[in-house]
């Protein structure tokens, strides 16, 4: 069975919006685009380089995001390049980039049956809307966020309307020398109530 992994770089208060710079926001409504940028070092590019460098992995995206991955990506060296591509996506069913599967339809039956197959772990970078669908679905096995000392007020969320209530346990931590939490969390079941 895979797992589906959300790698996201996120505000203290939950933003995900456009981390790396305006051109990840194409409607423009955003002001903060860049927002992780002042505190991006060498700890951090570490951290990405263990979570996809050293390690096999395919990629699910929303179609935002594949475009963005594929204005970029093909032309530089990675083990993107090599990743199955699965986008999910109703209005674009076919691209030149090579290893691109293109889902629609019944998005979450598609991405259960995915997740049985064999293969390696389903990365999910960016891709808010996306997200907010796998977190509906409760098909998210393990959150890696990268968690940034600033507030943003406004923006789209991680945790969106529709989440379902889950539980994860804390897998792994440490902290970047500008403040940046890197926290790995899996899914441990439902969410216990009690009382003080």
């Amino acid at each position: 069975m895979r797992k589906i992994i959300v790698l996201s770089f996120v505000s203290l208060d939950g933003v995900m919006q456009a981390p790396g710079g305006p051109r990840e926001d194409p409607s423009g409504g955003f002001q903060y685009g860049g927002w992780t940028v002042p505190y991006f070092d060498e700890f951090l590019g570490q951290v990405m380089t263990e979570q996809m460098d050293n390690r096999r992995f395919d990629l699910l995206l929303g179609r935002k995001t594949f475009e963005i991955f594929a204005a970029y990506w093909p032309s530089q060296e990675s083990p993107i390049n090599t990743a199955a591509k699965y986008v999910v996506s109703n209005t674009l069913a076919q691209h030149a980039w090579q290893k691109s599967v293109f889902i629609g339809g019944d998005v979450a039956g598609a991405l259960r049956t995915l997740k049985q197959a064999d293969g390696p772990e389903l990365q999910v970078h960016g891709s808010a809307t996306l997200i907010q669908t796998l977190l509906k679905h409760d098909l998210v096995d393990e959150f890696w966020l990268k968690i940034f000392p600033v507030a943003l007020g406004a923006g789209k969320r991680l945790f969106g309307a529709g989440t379902l209530p889950g539980a994860f346990a804390l897998s792994g931590s440490k902290v970047s020398p500008s403040g940046v939490i890197v926290a790995s969390y899996t899914r441990a079941g439902e969410v216990r109530a009690g009382s003080f």
